[in-house]
């Protein structure tokens, strides 16, 4: 029975890579992945300029005749068709050694513009992988200022390029056709969507857009009829509460693309964007989210990053506190995607992830608010293994409290809000975990709590359910089970309540146990 009913919960693509930045995120960032990032003359042309007319018009005398098609007018599949002739062999992958995106040359001798989150936690040279499968190194010339986000890579040794032709500044209408290209996910180059421009935020420089845009489209090009670029594709906006892209895309316009290549181009440019490195010891570090910081381009709120680097296997905890405003987690795992994020399962408002980390990397930590216009102090602290357990209750068996204990995998004390993922069957509110399991490994899992009537689901790793449980008995609302594990690999845990209004605090306790 595949997970995709009660017991398939979709957690928000709230990243920078996936959003944000798509890379990735936030957003999420989003790298896939890749990750999560910032948001991001006189009109030269009229608004119908980009439009196509019959058959008859020779409004483009450059457009190709498309094989198998006789010449009878600019049909939607003809336009597509030119677009990506036009615009895809100028469009690149970019691989980093935690993120992948995508990326356009701006100039014959290898320029390439692409978003901020794509490289801004990568030391030069990074791939980059042309269309026609060629790969060159590309140094990092630096950075857009503020919250722009925006990249510029040189290819070295490369010249005679094709290039991405940019749109005249304000020749951008609502109701226009958009079209994207970029990796999605890193593993599959050259992909184009087709949509509509949706909506243009003349105050932040954004085009919203409904093609559809993934991790790894970050730092791609958002082309107009023509083949010219419109925008920098560079986040999704994904509700907290809902799954993943809905249809609503940003790119950033080309008014702000001139500047910043204009800048490039004159070698005025920010070097780097620093990162903070945060060591599993479990010290406190104070940061401020103030006015100038990066900011998320879905919903603008502010956030800071950290990075770690972490062990296959290890369990590693991440609190955030403030008294100056909601605190909210996200984490992304080495190749970019989203690990986890929180909200409030710290107490009170701040927030608390705990994992077991899949993969031996470079893990991205973003601080982030939970609501729009909120700043302030925070403190931050990671450690090795889980905090500290508040309520331990009895441990469960078979029939509970008859086996005999092992070693403790995973504890977390959380809490299930009006803020928590959803699941998509019944809108109840829940929470996940995952670790590191092996085949034939006996595990016993309790969940308790004294606010809810907990409901516990465990998927093996193909995603398919392994166990679920409710009561341990008629008087015992707590849920717990004991299974085997059936093969090596990463498990997750569903921590959810029987009663899809349920809330409140709970204790979750995971170990193995002997045979």
């Amino acid at each position: 029975m595949s997970i995709n009913q009660r017991s398939q919960p979709m957690p928000p693509y709230r990243l920078p890579h996936a959003l944000w930045g798509l890379g990735g995120m936030i957003l999420l960032s989003i790298g896939s992945i890749g990750w999560a990032a910032s948001p991001v003359a006189a009109r030269q042309m009229p608004p119908d300029a980009g439009r196509l007319g019959p058959a008859n018009e020779s409004i483009d005398p450059l457009r190709p005749v498309v094989p198998g098609h006789r010449a009878q007018g600019n049909s939607d599949e003809e336009v597509n068709v030119r677009v990506y002739r036009t615009a895809s062999p100028a469009v690149v992958s970019i691989e980093t050694s935690s993120s992948t995106g995508s990326g356009s040359i701006v100039s014959a001798d290898g320029l390439i513009l692409t978003n901020a989150h794509v490289v801004d936690d990568a030391a030069s040279p990074v791939t980059v992988v042309l269309a026609n499968g060629q790969k060159f190194e590309a140094d990092i010339l630096g950075f857009a200022e503020g919250s722009l986000d925006l990249a510029m890579l040189k290819l070295r040794g490369a010249s005679g390029l094709p290039v991405v032709p940019i749109a005249p500044p304000g020749s951008v209408e609502v109701g226009q056709r958009a079209f994207a290209i970029g990796n999605p996910f890193g593993k599959f180059q050259n992909t184009f969507t087709v949509g509509i421009v949706s909506r243009l935020d003349n105050i932040e420089g954004l085009i919203q857009t409904d093609a559809a845009i993934n991790p790894g489209n970050s730092g791609g090009p958002l082309l107009n009829s023509k083949g010219q670029l419109i925008g920098v594709n560079t986040s999704i906006y994904v509700d907290r509460d809902g799954g993943g892209n809905i249809g609503i895309g940003f790119a950033i316009s080309t008014d702000r693309v001139l500047d910043f290549l204009a800048k490039a181009r004159s070698g005025d440019l920010r070097p780097s964007i620093p990162v903070t490195t945060l060591a599993l010891n479990n010290q406190p570090l104070a940061g401020e989210l103030a006015e100038g910081d990066r900011v998320l381009s879905q919903d603008q709120t502010l956030y800071d990053i950290y990075t770690f680097t972490g062990e296959a296997g290890n369990q590693v905890t991440i609190d955030l506190a403030s008294g100056d405003f909601d605190a909210y987690l996200i984490v992304l795992n080495p190749e970019g995607e989203e690990l986890a994020q929180d909200d409030d399962s710290g107490g009170q408002t701040n927030a608390r992830v705990t994992a077991t980390l899949p993969s031996s990397g470079l893990y991205t930590v973003f601080v982030n608010t939970a609501a729009t216009n909120q700043q302030g102090r925070y403190t931050l602290r990671a450690r090795s293994g889980g905090p500290a357990a508040t309520n331990p209750g009895t441990q469960p068996g078979t029939q509970p409290g008859t086996q005999q204990a092992g070693s403790l995998i995973l504890q977390d004390a959380g809490s299930l809000t009006a803020s928590s993922p959803r699941l998509q069957s019944d809108n109840s509110p829940y929470q996940e975990y995952r670790f590191n399991g092996r085949a034939g490994q006996r595990i016993e899992i309790l969940l308790e709590s004294n606010d809810f009537d907990p409901y516990l689901m465990v998927a093996d790793p193909q995603d398919e359910k392994l166990a679920d449980a409710d009561d341990i008995s008629d008087t015992n609302t707590n849920a717990a089970l004991v299974v085997q594990l059936p093969s090596t690999g990463t498990y997750r845990i569903i921590v959810n309540a029987y009663d899809p209004q349920g809330r409140g605090r709970y204790q979750l306790t995971v170990r193995e146990v002997s045979n």
